[in-house]
């Protein structure tokens, strides 16, 4: 734990004011980009990775659990690591979790059975919570509130051009060289950042923390049984899991179990694993909402539109990843742009715009979600969201994260991306019920075509009712981004935090 008197940390602050942040940011990002990338490359190379390791049953739900497990192992620690941060310094846990996360890919990728793959998986997703949340927390405690936007908008950016590079790269990888490189490419990538990253980030002020062991077990449990709950609730058509318990009560449990760590968070009177003090921000409260409705809307929308393009156009893959150019491009120009605009402005300003932009886009989309409408009229409407996309994320982000205070930055992140990645799980499971709720009213006996409905376009007589299925579908996350126009307008100007506060805060000597 690194400690230092005010004097001397005066002291030290002026030796080091004229270093910029910029390298170290640039050195995170690297880290960041590649779990991200991670995350959508996978859906690509599944029907590769079930035929490889499990060819012998018809059966899918094995290998969405390549994804499942991942996805448990990141969104249940998110909180803890947060934390850790705080107590042995964002820097260091960054570096544990770029290390994990490159190694267990190497296990990946020399997986020789299903089993393996998702133990290696489950591993994965731990290494990519413990670096999450460090590259926020490195944003809020290295750039002052007024130049933060800037910084956010790469990181938004990096979001926008990873969605992408990993459908791209997924679709190359596994028709070049097989599923395997779809892990293997982490290698150079990750060790690559590694070093850039424990060259160029700082080592920041630690403040000892007394670790809330009850708030870990309790959050790690509530969480553990609400994402599995809500992961695995289409699989058992919301039924019975594990003997006589079923999906919901699975769920009610995790609820109950939340409730708990609620209540015991607010009764713990020293070092909370979250700080229920954070929520009394208004901007932090009403960005973890807008974060969990923008997490909510991209998760559920990219399902109906790839098997819309894949299946009721017959695209590729790859073609069809084509089409999200304009998305990507877009926001990963226009993100810096709008970070630098954020420091001048009302964040309002831009978030408002940029979710009527998106959820305009997604209403277009599922207008134009038909058997007729020429395959070239989709690059508008992901143009659109690109250019939504550049006023929401880093918006968001730079709202959350203004008024921390350093010693809180790993909590705070911490917070946010669990939100963020709750809202992802909400859209992935409803998106799924709701598609096949669609399906069957408007494909009486959907399950008899399931046959038909592996890769390539589907017959004229199926296609048709099947497309109207997933344009209707997709009206469920255009109107929850509608609804998230309404959540932000009750933020207030974050400006109020000014630099020379900022600057206060950062010089408090740690806690000894």
């Amino acid at each position: 734990m690194t400690e230092t008197t005010p004097a001397a940390h005066g002291a030290a602050s002026t030796a080091q004011q004229p270093r910029s942040p910029w390298p170290a940011l640039w050195a995170l990002v690297i880290g960041f980009f590649m779990i991200l990338v991670d995350t959508t490359i996978v859906s690509v190379a599944n029907p590769a990775i079930k035929a490889a390791l499990d060819p012998d049953t018809n059966n899918l739900d094995n290998v969405v659990w390549v994804t499942s497990a991942y996805l448990l192992g990141y969104a249940v620690p998110l909180l803890i690591t947060g934390r850790l941060g705080d107590r042995f310094g964002p820097k260091n846990v960054y570096l544990v979790g770029l290390a994990v996360f490159t190694l267990s890919s190497l296990g990946c990728g020399l997986s020789t059975s299903l089993p393996m793959l998702i133990a290696f998986r489950a591993v994965q997703g731990v290494g990519a919570s413990m670096l999450t949340p460090q590259t926020m927390a490195v944003i809020t405690r290295t750039f002052p509130p007024n130049q933060r936007g800037a910084a956010m908008g790469l990181w938004g950016a990096t979001s926008g051009v990873a969605m992408l590079v990993g459908p791209l790269a997924g679709g190359l990888l596994v028709d070049g060289f097989g599923w395997e490189w779809i892990f293997f490419i982490n290698l150079p990538v990750g060790v690559i950042g590694f070093v850039m990253a424990w060259i160029l980030v700082p080592k920041l002020p630690t403040h000892r923390h007394r670790f809330d062991i009850p708030g870990v077990f309790l959050s790690a449990a509530a969480l553990f049984f609400i994402v599995f709950g809500l992961q695995e609730g289409e699989k058992y058509d919301w039924g019975e899991i594990w003997g006589p318990i079923t999906v919901w009560q699975l769920i009610v449990v995790g609820v109950l179990l939340l409730g708990v760590f609620i209540w015991q968070q607010a009764r713990t009177r020293t070092e909370a694993l979250v700080p229920l003090a954070l929520f009394r921000d208004r901007n932090f409260s009403v960005s973890n909402l807008g974060i969990a409705i923008v997490g909510f809307t991209v998760t559920s929308m990219t399902l109906p539109m790839m098997f819309f393009i894949q299946l009721g156009r017959g695209l590729t893959p790859t073609q069809a990843a084509l089409l999200l150019i304009p998305m990507a491009v877009l926001a990963g120009v226009l993100s810096p742009f709008a970070g630098r605009l954020l420091d001048r402005t009302d964040s309002r300003l831009l978030l408002v715009p940029g979710l009527v932009l998106f959820a305009g886009a997604l209403f277009w989309y599922s207008a134009l979600s038909n058997m007729d409408t020429p395959i070239w009229m989709f690059l508008l409407p992901s143009a659109v969201m690109g250019i939504g996309s550049a006023g929401l994320w880093g918006p968001l982000a730079t709202t959350a994260t203004r008024s921390l205070q350093p010693r809180q930055a790993g909590a705070g992140s911490g917070i946010y991306n669990t939100t963020r990645t709750m809202g992802s799980v909400l859209g992935s499971s409803a998106i799924a019920a709701f598609m096949q709720a669609r399906l069957e009213a408007n494909l009486p006996g959907a399950a008899a075509h399931a046959g038909q409905m592996g890769s390539g376009a589907l017959p004229a007589v199926v296609a048709g009712p099947f497309s109207d299925a997933m344009a209707q579908s997709l009206l469920l996350p255009a109107i929850v981004m509608a609804v998230g126009v309404i959540v932000v307008l009750f933020m207030k100007d974050p400006r109020a935090t000014s630099a020379a506060q900022w600057q206060h805060a950062n010089a408090e000597p740690s806690a000894g």
